[in-house]
């Protein structure tokens, strides 16, 4: 039985994917009635963690570099700060039946969390919402071109490659980062990793996560609508995400101005110049709540999703799915193959834009086409993702084991 759950996570406010969840997983939780305490590095300003009741405990610190770069490459390397407040709070209210869910640690908690987290660590599961615990820059890809990298990280040939957007320099800090977190992570001794999508495990084990550490847990989808989205009577296309380089609204608006076809774009960000440069036409709705996107989702054709990088996930490419949505993606995302092979999507470069604009182009002008991917999307993606339900409900189950494993393995558990 668990008494209490501690969720642990860089920031407290749901604005990226790793954040969302971890906010979802407390509220969750204490939905069913657990007690849930939320570890934070920045304020903890969270409206929908206090609504639910879950007890706030906060850094108060910015993200990486919003202190300054020199402070920022310091406290990324080893968070004094962090580390004692996770350390004291674990010293004064840990007790047996406590779990511990661990979801970002690279903006602000840094490596350091994992030390201290050691005591408890038969305890601890640990969420990859990306490849950080096993690649130094989070990707597995070169920020630069947005290739796979196959190497293995901090291998001779790791080092040398010009992976990093900001230089040489920055890449040489990200390595010396990962070094100090393997050393506080133990990746062959690792706790329980729960991997959103399965095609995540090859890379985690070529970080030195053990395989059988490796739990897939698929990411909680809430469609944009609850019935088929009629999209073949539809012309819009819609883009929802942040609107920065890693997620590519500036290729999304590239190709559909070339496609001549309309685009919706959900999200902020430093982009949104940019994009309003690239398509003049185009709609930019900002951060919109679910019932805005929902009306604003009515109307679109297909979702375009052309992320830069792999994408472990890609929660907004089910979400469009299971609401009858055709898919543009790109191949590098791991859900690319599964919405391929059920007629729900289209895997295109968005780097390449005449290719990107025809894929487009061809889907705005075939009705048919699209009605047979929506009803595709609609009825045999399902799979792919869990309902909220579901998905804490097998969250609560896991922590559940780690409690139950570490009762029966004793205190010794934690130093091995």
């Amino acid at each position: 039985m668990i008494e209490r759950v501690v969720q642990i996570n860089d920031l407290s406010e749901p604005l990226g994917g790793a954040s969302r969840l971890a906010v979802k997983a407390a509220c969750g939780l204490a939905a069913r009635g657990h007690a849930v305490t939320f570890i934070a590095g920045d304020g903890g300003d969270s409206a929908a963690l206090r609504a639910a009741g879950v007890g706030i405990v906060a850094l108060g610190q910015p993200r990486l570099l919003a202190g300054g770069r020199a402070r920022g490459m310091v406290s990324g390397l080893w968070n004094r700060a962090a580390h004692a407040m996770v350390r004291d709070w674990i010293a004064v209210h840990d007790t047996p039946a406590t779990a511990y869910h661990l979801h970002g640690w690279s903006q602000i908690l840094s490596p350091a969390v994992f030390a201290a987290l050691a005591p408890v660590r038969e305890r601890l599961v640990v969420s990859a919402h990306d490849f950080f615990l096993a690649c130094p820059n989070g990707a597995f890809a070169s920020l630069r071109s947005g290739e796979p990298c196959p190497r293995t990280p901090l291998s001779a040939a790791c080092l040398a490659a010009p992976c990093d957007r900001d230089g040489a320099a920055h890449k040489l800090w990200r390595a010396a980062r990962h070094a100090v977190q393997r050393r506080a992570y133990r990746p062959g001794a690792s706790p329980p990793v729960l991997a959103i999508h399965a095609g995540m495990g090859d890379r985690l084990v070529r970080g030195g996560v053990s395989r059988d550490a490796i739990r897939v847990l698929p990411n909680p989808v809430e469609p944009f609508a609850p019935a088929r989205i009629a999209a073949e009577r539809n012309r819009q296309v819609l883009f929802v995400g942040r609107l920065e380089a890693s997620k590519g609204a500036d290729l999304a608006a590239a190709a559909a101005f070339r496609a001549g076809a309309p685009l919706t774009v959900v999200g902020e960000g430093p982009l949104a110049a940019e994009v309003r440069r690239l398509h003049p036409q185009a709609r930019l709705a900002g951060r919109c709540d679910p019932a805005e996107i929902r009306r604003l989702a009515a109307d679109a054709r297909l979702l375009v999703m052309p992320s830069r990088y792999p994408e472990p996930f890609g929660l907004v490419a089910l979400e469009a799915a299971w609401s009858g949505l055709p898919v543009i993606l790109a191949p590098t995302a791991l859900l690319a193959p599964d919405l391929v092979a059920v007629g729900a999507g289209l895997a295109v470069d968005p780097r390449d834009t005449a290719a990107f604009a025809a894929a487009i182009r061809d889907l705005g002008r075939d009705d048919g086409a699209v009605r047979a991917m929506s009803e595709a999307a609609f009825g045999g993606t399902r799979t792919l993702g869990l309902t909220p339900f579901a998905w804490i409900a097998r969250l609560e189950e896991i922590l559940a084991g780690c409690v139950a494993n570490a009762r029966r393995s004793g205190p010794a558990a934690a130093l091995r």
